[in-house]
């Protein structure tokens, strides 16, 4: 079925092109009756305005791109869900885009959104040693640094401190009484998890603990409960004996993960290995034993980080670029206090 074109609206509506395109766009210029005449017609021919030939001739899409490292992880969901909020009260819409952790991913879903010719982006980037933006912001695209600490002055990021946030995990377990630790992460190129093992190690450090011998690291490949499996078997393979006490994992899919297979092995927590996590996601709390982690205001994040990036699209030249830190919170549950203690 071939598509209503806006001359046949007018037609139907008897006005001119002209008249109907003001409906569309400028509406406040055409009087209520003729505007009641034009919307009618459109609604009895289906007419669906096409969007792209508009953003041909604007050179830009009232789009908005948003690029995350792993759009399986509940933390992006729900900040995806607040950014979509916000877009929304707009009237923008966004494109979302899964890096998975690539930079020649993030790189390729970039390109496209310039092709798509967004107003504006937001992005966790894939790696700290490189900020791709320079090329967007040429291009006339507004950028926001998401999940991401501000690292230059010309640019507006809304982060959480992720240093604190390990400080809260590792001085919480130091006060269970916790000697030995393992941290459990995805590769330290990540800033987040590079910033959640600083904090611990300052607090290991501050309570008088040596890092060698107190604190062991376990890389492992992905940020998802699979790779949490996998450090569980690392740190089995020399038997139950020579467990950490306590286990900081850098988001709470690697903390289920792990938590399910030492489970499996008959290990118990908290008893025998106490486990914090972070995000606090809504199935940490879900878990069969429910887990410490360290609480991010996700929804705030999300929001904040496209209300920012709003503003600038819409108003580039009294734009103030500014870097956004907010502060986590330790939620305490049954994988470090216990039943009893809770």
């Amino acid at each position: 079925m071939a598509s209503t074109s806006i001359k046949e609206v007018a037609r139907e509506a008897g006005v001119s092109v002209g008249t109907v395109s003001n409906v569309l766009n400028r509406p406040d210029l055409v009087a209520e009756q003729t505007r009641v005449r034009v919307l009618d017609a459109i609604e009895r021919l289906r007419f669906v305005r096409n969007d792209s030939a508009r953003s041909l001739r604007s050179g830009r899409t009232n789009a908005l791109g948003l690029v995350v490292l792993d759009v399986a992880n509940p933390f992006f969901t729900d900040v995806a869900r607040s950014v979509e909020d916000v877009a929304g009260e707009s009237g923008a819409v966004v494109i979302l885009c899964n890096s998975d952790d690539s930079a020649a991913k993030q790189d390729r879903y970039l390109r496209v959104l310039q092709e798509q010719r967004v107003r504006g982006v937001l992005i966790t980037p894939a790696h700290d040693s490189r900020l791709p933006v320079d090329e967007l912001r040429e291009r006339g695209v507004a950028v926001v640094l998401l999940d991401h600490t501000g690292v230059r002055d010309d640019l507006c990021s809304v982060a959480v401190d992720d240093v604190a946030g390990g400080r809260l995990a590792a001085t919480h377990l130091v006060a269970r009484g916790h000697r030995e630790f393992a941290f459990v992460s995805g590769a330290l190129t990540i800033r987040q998890c590079a910033d959640r093992r600083q904090g611990m190690r300052e607090s290991v450090q501050a309570a008088g603990l040596r890092l060698g011998p107190s604190v062991r690291d376990v890389i492992v490949p992905g940020m998802n409960a699979r790779s949490g499996a996998e450090a569980a078997r690392v740190l089995l393979a020399s038997g139950t004996d020579s467990l950490p006490s306590a286990v900081f994992c850098a988001n709470d899919l690697l903390a289920m993960g792990l938590m399910r297979e030492l489970l499996r092995a008959g290990v118990r927590v908290p008893e025998d290995v106490a486990i914090v996590g972070y995000d606090d996601i809504e199935f940490a709390a879900a878990s069969a034993v429910p887990i410490t982690s360290i609480r991010q205001p996700t929804l705030r994040l999300g929001r904040t980080a496209a209300e920012l990036l709003l503003d600038e699209c819409d108003d580039p030249e009294g734009h103030v670029h500014r870097q956004v830190v907010f502060q986590p919170e330790l939620v305490a549950r049954e994988s470090t206090v216990g039943p009893i203690d809770g």
